[in-house]
């Protein structure tokens, strides 16, 4: 433990965790002092001014990164036969009903995303208790819940992520990995936070976005000025 004490400390020497950073400038930041063995993911932690209780003060939405997770997601394609080969074609990792309903009762979540269709929510939506606490549950306004199978799966797989506000009112996002290079962590963060600028809920009041910080796995917070991307 000592000895990550030390790399933190010198980690958190080469920048001022006082100042108020550009997206840009945080983005180069969090490469320098990200100290992990490992290919750190990079993410967002976004503070609004909004009450998550009240329905009409949910910031919730989806975005497709432009460089992608650098995650490689799991799909599951619960479908009829007819839209099988549609989620294969597009590279669903797993495709199938009923099978899939058995396995998942019986406990299986081994996927980061399910995509599904309408005639089959009845099926699916029965399994909220299993779905639900893991953030599993299709919906269709993350797109998850379509007609369109092919365009879903190729959607999760290239990078679209969904967010939604915590009941503290803090949204937490990964942007990427600190194996990309600054300009597109920069390019992922700005794709996130236009898109909650866009959501700001008519009903909010006072400051919309409070504070804006971006870390790695295990790395200081870097705090970002909302009024370089607002």
């Amino acid at each position: 433990m000592a000895t990550l004490t030390k790399k933190r400390k010198v980690a958190d020497a080469k920048f001022d965790s006082n100042k108020a950073h550009t997206v840009a400038e945080a983005s180069k930041v969090v490469k320098e002092i990200t100290t992990t063995k490992f290919d750190a993911s990079v993410d967002l932690a976004i503070r609004l001014g909004v009450d998550p209780r009240k329905a009409n003060q949910m910031v919730r939405g989806t975005v497709t990164l432009p460089h992608g997770t650098g995650k490689v997601l799991r799909v599951l394609a619960i479908v009829t036969p007819d839209k099988e080969a549609e989620a294969r074609a597009a590279g669903a990792d797993f495709v199938g009903l009923d099978e899939y309903i058995e396995k998942i009762k019986n406990g299986w979540t081994d996927v980061d995303v399910i995509i599904t269709m309408p005639s089959v929510m009845g099926k699916v939506g029965a399994l909220g208790r299993v779905l639900g606490p893991r953030g599993l549950m299709p919906n269709p306004k993350t797109g998850t819940v379509t007609m369109d199978i092919g365009k879903a799966v190729t959607d999760s797989k290239g990078g679209k992520i969904d967010f939604k506000v915590d009941k503290a009112g803090i949204v937490h996002t990964g942007i990427g990995r600190a194996s990309f290079d600054a300009q597109k962590l920069t390019e992922n963060a700005m794709e996130v936070l236009q898109a909650i600028m866009k959501l700001k809920p008519s009903s909010a009041r006072g400051t919309y976005v409070k504070s804006v910080y971006m870390s790695s796995t295990m790395s200081s917070g870097i705090l970002i000025d909302p009024k370089t991307f607002n």
